[in-house]
């Protein structure tokens, strides 16, 4: 099919396009004379027009503005909010067709980035659950909330106030959402009785430009034991609304194992720096995993999908083959989830992360079930793991890392590369990081196993798990 164009506001109008791939963040791609064209939304065989909104001399970006065919890898969207919260990007694709984009990514960035030669690999590791998957879930409340076409013309006299999720480019601006399906019940109906309580009683959201307003953000935990955890960020020191509805909360829903409020007058939203108030319950929940439990307060680290997390830790203990006399170096432990996962099977397990917080729950974790052969440090990675600290703690032989989005430092490459672990089993939320990182160890080690592991369905986000054996 010939390609036309036409130029509006001195960028072009793509007719006919044939959208070939998957791109970066979960866009799509197509071509047109050679040049790259990055496409928000839209699946691959999609053939659409693109209204252009960046030009530049390698690649252009730019939006579906009509769809001649779809492709036949296209299903129906099932959320009411799709396209317009933000969320859930991949909705309309099947999750077959989404499984093998997220392994042939993973794969080509691997070797194509890391210049790594890969061992044949497994089918990527499906999430059982594709929807109600989340064990966490932040909402916002906002003054504002995103209207739609028949409400902007004025035909619906109604609230103006929202509790979701942020519009996507509007920081002041949120989808209200009445039924989300990332997150089991008794979530939805939670933030449903939040909203309509504030609403029947007048209660302020805030007010992210003036920042004024009672009601700021809400949080939701829960795990697979059934312990549930709530967690209600207020902006105004009003204890008499606060105190009201809390206890409408604890009322309304007894199941919530966990209730808790936070009183936050900054002008972000991050809690960690803040007190938290018990209101009633307990101020922890509790995730078992093999019968090993970790303690989850309301500024943990967690994976948030659970079920997956443990499938992962499970194939990186595998890829560890950890014997009973290794020294174990688990590097970025956050929690020490990895650490306490594996502690059973080693003679010391060392676990170095930058967040002293989340060094305080690895030591209580290691506690409460007992293990004493697990030893934490707080700092950043390529100042705690210096020559003198392996000297101190002892040469490792199997090192975990799972590191930020950022991967490794290249100081901490180093020091691995010094410490020659016969193994090192390296965990990412980031396969481009990732092979930059096994690039820079590919004159000592070798890959040797690869597993892709699917955590966050209908989103391009995914885990890879590599095993690297010193040549």
């Amino acid at each position: 099919m010939a390609h036309k164009h036409k130029f509006k506001n001195n960028y072009p109008l793509l007719e006919n396009i044939t959208i070939l791939d998957i791109a970066d963040k979960g866009n799509t791609f197509a071509k047109f004379n050679e040049l790259a064209v990055f496409i928000t939304g839209g699946v691959p065989g999609d053939v659409v027009d693109v209204q252009v909104t960046k030009k530049k001399k390698s690649f252009m970006e730019g939006r579906i503005v009509k769809t001649h065919s779809f492709s036949d890898k296209r299903t129906e969207s099932f959320c009411k909010y799709f396209g317009v919260c933000g969320g859930c990007k991949w909705q309309h694709m099947g999750y077959e067709h989404q499984l093998n984009f997220k392994q042939q990514q993973v794969s080509d960035q691997l070797t194509r980035i890391g210049k790594i030669e890969l061992p044949e690999a497994p089918r990527i590791l499906a999430s059982e659950k594709t929807d109600f998957y989340r064990n966490k879930l932040e909402f916002t409340f906002s003054h504002l909330r995103w209207l739609y076409p028949g409400e902007m013309d004025g035909e619906q006299n109604s609230d103006l106030r929202g509790l979701g999720f942020h519009v996507p480019g509007r920081f002041d601006k949120v989808v209200d959402v009445e039924k989300c399906w990332l997150q089991p019940e008794p979530s939805n109906a939670i933030r449903n009785s939040i909203r309509d309580f504030a609403y029947k009683n007048n209660y302020s959201f805030f007010n992210i430009r003036e920042h004024v307003g009672l009601l700021r953000t809400l949080i939701i935990r829960n795990t697979m034991q059934g312990e549930l955890m709530v967690i209600l960020t207020f902006f105004e020191p009003d204890i008499e609304k606060i105190n009201a509805l809390m206890e409408h909360l604890k009322i309304s829903f007894p199941e919530i194992t966990s209730l808790l409020y936070v009183i936050n007058e900054k002008n972000n939203d991050t809690i960690a720096d803040q007190e938290i108030v018990c209101y009633s319950g307990k101020d922890h929940i509790i995730e078992i995993f093999e019968g090993i439990k970790f303690k989850i307060g309301p500024k943990s680290f967690f994976q948030t999908n659970s079920e997956q997390a443990l499938e992962l830790y499970k194939i990186t203990r595998d890829f560890a083959a950890i014997k009973k006399d290794d020294i174990v170096y688990d590097l970025y432990t956050g929690t020490g989830t990895i650490a306490n996962f594996i502690a059973h099977q080693a003679k010391k397990v060392v676990g170095v992360e930058y967040v002293p917080e989340a060094i305080e729950d690895a030591v209580v974790n290691s506690q409460i079930n007992g293990i004493e052969n697990t030893i934490f440090f707080a700092g950043d990675m390529k100042d705690v793991l210096t020559s003198s600290f392996i000297t101190e703690h002892g040469k490792p032989d199997i090192i975990i890392t799972d590191p930020p989005r950022a991967g490794m430092h290249e100081d901490v490459i180093n020091r691995i590369l010094e410490a020659e672990p016969k193994v090192v089993v390296y965990v990412s939320c980031n396969a481009a990081t990732q092979a930059r990182d096994l690039q820079l160890m590919s004159s000592k080690y070798r890959v040797t196993r690869v597993q892709t592991v699917d955590l966050f369905p209908h989103t391009h986000h995914t885990e890879s798990v590599v095993k690297l054996e010193l040549i």
